[in-house]
């Protein structure tokens, strides 16, 4: 099992660098060129999140990335260390005009990925939130001589 990680400053302009190397290890683990586009659009997706989740609580830590190959699968973890309150939780923070956007930015990014990715799990908590997203592989051709 090959493991490409990445961390990343909080900031928008590191997702388009993780896209393009999610994408670039995506293929060479054999992800059909066919999902390439969706492979990066996921991505983009969920570091966005996790960059704008990150940004909302002040958190400076750096958002993690994690690819990896293994037997007929690639998969991709996207992490953050942001809190993840529930909704009640939330209003009575006393913000709640505030909590109610987010929360609706971050349902449209978890709706937009379920759209792209087949193979998701969205798991969170006080400590932070993980996405996870899978591919099916096809391995490369044998060649005879």
């Amino acid at each position: 099992m090959a493991t490409v990680e990445l961390r990343f400053s909080a900031l928008p302009e590191h997702v388009r660098t993780a896209r393009l190397v999610a994408a670039a290890v995506a293929r060479r683990a054999g992800v059909d060129e066919a999902v390439l586009d969706e492979v990066r659009l996921a991505v983009g997706e969920a570091c966005s999140r996790a960059v704008g989740l990150h940004q909302s609580v002040g958190i400076t830590a750096p958002v993690k990335v994690a690819l990896i190959e293994e037997e007929k699968l690639f998969s991709i973890e996207v992490g953050d260390e942001a809190p993840h309150a529930v909704p009640a939780e939330r209003v009575a923070g006393g913000a709640a005009a505030d909590a109610d956007v987010e929360a609706e930015e971050d349902e449209m990014g978890l709706a937009v990925i379920s759209g792209l990715v087949d193979d998701v799990e969205v798991t969170t908590g006080e400590n932070g939130g993980l996405i996870r997203m899978s591919w099916p592989t096809t391995p490369p051709p044998t060649v005879l001589i």
